[in-house]
C-alpha cells in the first residue's frame, strides 16, 4: 500500500473495528508509557490534543497531565495556520473540522514548547507520518522557533512499515503505540 488515500482509508477501516474500551485501554497504555520517558519528566509545558474519534482518546491525559504539574495547551485551527492556547476544560469549543478548539485570546509561543504530542493517520517506527493531508503539524513544527521533542501517538493498527513521504514532511522523534 503506498497511495497516501488507500492507506487513510485503510487506517480509518482498521480503527473503526477497534471498540471504544480497546480504543480506552490502549490509551491508558500509552499515556503511562509516555508519562515515563525523561522527556515527559523534564518538560515543563506539553502541547496536546483534543482527539477525534478515530484518534488515540486524550481525555485521560487533559485531564491527568495538569495535575502532575504539566503546563498543557491545545491547537487551534485558523484559516490554514494551527495555533497553540492553554488548556482549559471550560474553555473548549466546537472548532474547525468538528474538533474541540481552545477560545484563549493568548497564543502559545512555538519555542516555549517543550513536548509536543502529534496525532496522525499512520506512523512508521523510523517517526515517519501520514497525517490527515492538511500539512497544519508539518507547518508549525517547521516554525523556527519551534524546538519541542516530538512524540507520535497511535493504535498498533496505525503502525506501518513504510509510508509514502514528501521532503515537507516532518518526522516525530519517537512513536508510542499500543
Amino acid at each position: 500500500m503506498n497511495d497516501k488515500k488507500e492507506i487513510r482509508r485503510e487506517v480509518r477501516r482498521r480503527i473503526g473495528a477497534l471498540s471504544t474500551e480497546e480504543k480506552s485501554r490502549a490509551a491508558e497504555h500509552i499515556f503511562s508509557d509516555i508519562e515515563s520517558m525523561e522527556s515527559f519528566r523534564s518538560a515543563h509545558n506539553i502541547a496536546l490534543f483534543a482527539a477525534m474519534n478515530d484518534e488515540v482518546p486524550t481525555a485521560i491525559a487533559l485531564e491527568r497531565w495538569p495535575q502532575l504539574g504539566k503546563h498543557v495547551v491545545v491547537p487551534r485551527v485558523e484559516g490554514d495556520i494551527m495555533r497553540f492556547y492553554d488548556y482549559s476544560p471550560e474553555r473548549m469549543q466546537t472548532g474547525a473540522f468538528g474538533i474541540e478548539e481552545p477560545m484563549g485570546d493568548e497564543e502559545f509561543a512555538a519555542g516555549d514548547i517543550d513536548l509536543i504530542i502529534v496525532p496522525a493517520r499512520a506512523f512508521t517506527l523510523r517517526g515517519e507520518r501520514l497525517g490527515r493531508g492538511g500539512g497544519f503539524y508539518d507547518k508549525y513544527m517547521s516554525l523556527p522557533a519551534f524546538r519541542a521533542t516530538k512524540i507520535g501517538i497511535a493504535f498498533s493498527c496505525q503502525i506501518f512499515d513504510n509510508l509514502p513521504c514528501d521532503k515537507h514532511d516532518i518526522l516525530v522523534d519517537s512513536v508510542v503505540y499500543r
